[in-house]
């Protein structure tokens, strides 16, 4: 079945359900026209959605009751279930049985994602360190997600307007210097460039490349690390046809008449670049693991315990991870199509090497 045919299988955990997960997992699927564009496969607890769906006065919503992703009907929303026992639900506050049944769908769906019974993940927000008091052991879901698959992702914020990487993750900022290396870099920005070409269907991407320090180290006063580090890791790349620039100041890059020049940022720490992107795009906002195998995106927003229960929560952010990883998954599909076909030999006609604009032996 090619991409253009195939309904796309959206796998779903459900973060912590004393969060808001639940509540933007429901409000964005509750359009009952939302099958028509792919399978939703929720990982989570029958019982669990039906008393938050009462809650949030969202009845409408029914479930198909699963034991593993295969039995999902694409017409329906689909509902593996991780448990039967009734679930204490406290919200606002993270429990004992909410984080475990956080860890327990974050599993149950990446070991379907693994073995191709969904085709994207998308996560609901989850407390990383309540996970990590339970034995999780990655500060967020990147790093679980680099162990599963074997490879180094990137975290990338993506609209359609603005889109962000980090060069670190989840880590001190004492630590972040130590951190970066020019081969680091390099290995980052050709990541980049690979998923806009493949995922985003931009053929020749510009991408900016933003300084470690204040005024991108003001010619090596503040700090020699884009002499010494970032901007050979650029111009070593560039010689060799990836138009990568920089490095630029941060504190004046995110104006709109500056990074609308560029199709994608890589910032050097995770505030660099979060911080002017959600309050460019808050809303909208979702974060992509870019430069793994599989495709798995987020809202860009966290567990927000404060409103949780009180029906305030807006699904936006959710639902453009939930499109954004459908949209993701048909352009490389669509991708690896068009290079299987240009790798694909071309038939020539056979002409028994006689070039028949010469005449033949007989002078004819």
């Amino acid at each position: 079945m090619s991409s253009k045919q195939h309904k796309v299988k959206v796998g779903i955990s459900i973060g912590d359900f004393n969060g808001i997960g639940p509540e933007i997992i429901m409000k964005a699927l509750k359009d009952k026209a939302i099958t028509d564009f792919f399978t939703p496969i929720i990982f989570g607890s029958g019982k669990l959605f039906t008393y938050q769906k009462n809650i949030f006065k969202l009845q409408q919503l029914n479930f198909n009751y699963i034991t593993d992703a295969t039995q999902a009907q694409s017409d329906k929303i689909n509902m593996v279930n991780l448990t039967k026992e009734n679930v204490n639900v406290e919200m606002g506050v993270p429990t004992e049985e909410s984080i475990r049944m956080a860890i327990d769908s974050l599993e149950a769906a990446t070991n379907a994602l693994m073995k191709g019974e969904i085709d994207v993940l998308v996560t609901a927000p989850i407390n990383k360190d309540e996970m990590m008091k339970h034995g999780f052991a990655h500060a967020g879901h990147t790093g679980y997600l680099e162990e599963k698959f074997g490879k180094k992702g990137l975290m990338f914020l993506v609209t359609n307007d603005l889109k962000v990487a980090v060069s670190t993750h989840h880590i001190p900022i004492s630590q972040v210097a130590e951190s970066i290396s020019k081969e680091k870099i390099k290995k980052q920005i050709k990541m980049l460039n690979q998923c806009l070409v493949e995922d985003f269907e931009i053929p020749r991407p510009k991408i900016a490349v933003l300084g470690l320090n204040p005024h991108s180290g003001d010619g090596g006063v503040i700090g020699k690390e884009e002499i010494e580090i970032i901007e050979p890791a650029i111009k070593e790349l560039f010689d060799n046809g990836v138009l990568a620039f920089g490095p630029f100041p941060a504190d004046s890059f995110f104006q709109p008449n500056k990074y609308k020049n560029y199709d994608a940022v890589l910032a050097m720490y995770h505030d660099q670049g979060l911080a002017p992107f959600k309050t460019i795009a808050y809303e909208e906002g979702v974060n992509y693991t870019a430069g793994l195998p599989f495709i798995r995106t987020s809202p860009d927003h966290g567990v927000a315990y404060d409103i949780a229960g009180k029906n305030l929560a807006d699904e936006q952010s959710f639902s453009e991870a939930l499109f954004m990883a459908v949209k993701i998954f048909n352009n490389r599909q669509e991708y690896n199509d068009l290079m299987t076909n240009r790798m694909r030999p071309r038939r020539n006609a056979v002409n028994n090497g006689v070039d028949e604009d010469l005449p033949d032996e007989n002078g004819h």
